[in-house]
């Protein structure tokens, strides 16, 4: 089924939407919930949130990209429930580990200036991954968005890990240099 008639079924509040749309998605949105937050069952959890989420707020909201706009909800769910399992227990979990690798070229953002700055980052974040190759573009949003391992990004592009650490490690000191010419390092 194509999105266009999805949004149709979504609009027309018809039941078949979440169906149709975990049949087309939720196998995709399980793994990324899966990657973040390394449990099947909190994905599963996650995916029927995120449907749930999309009955409710598609008919409003229209995406014009449905599969980006289910991605985003995941994601964001998934973030909100590792934020809370490590609330309960700090450390753990291999999100912050992903993020730490970031940690060198993003900037703190707990300023009073937060939500300008955060607008500014994301701004330029959407610049320079513009700027990037496809294929450098597909590594740095596999690692750095759905926080995939190392090991899977290569198996899925056919190259090595030690390929993929260097692409990333090369993304990122490019993505610092970007970041210091936009002036927000």
């Amino acid at each position: 089924m194509q999105d266009a008639e999805l949004l149709r079924l979504y609009q027309a509040q018809d039941e078949h939407a979440i169906a149709e749309t975990d049949s087309k998605y939720g196998a995709k949105l399980r793994q990324i919930a899966n990657e973040l937050l390394g449990s099947k069952q909190d994905a599963e959890e996650i995916v029927s949130d995120v449907l749930m989420h999309a009955w409710q707020k598609i008919p409003v909201e229209q995406p014009q990209h449905l599969f980006a706009y289910l991605a985003a909800v995941t994601r964001n769910l998934s973030m909100n429930r590792l934020d809370l399992r490590n609330a309960k227990r700090r450390g753990g979990g291999k999100q912050p580990a992903v993020l730490d690798e970031l940690a060198e070229c993003i900037p703190d953002g707990e300023s009073v200036e937060q939500a300008v700055e955060q607008r500014l980052l994301d701004d330029a974040l959407c610049r320079f991954l513009d700027s990037l190759t496809a294929e450098q573009r597909t590594t740095f949003v596999l690692r750095y968005y759905y926080a995939m391992p190392i090991p899977e990004i290569a198996a899925r592009k056919s190259v090595s890990s030690s390929t993929v650490k260097v692409t990333l490690m090369r993304l990122r000191k490019k993505l610092r240099q970007y970041l210091e010419l936009e002036g927000l390092l």
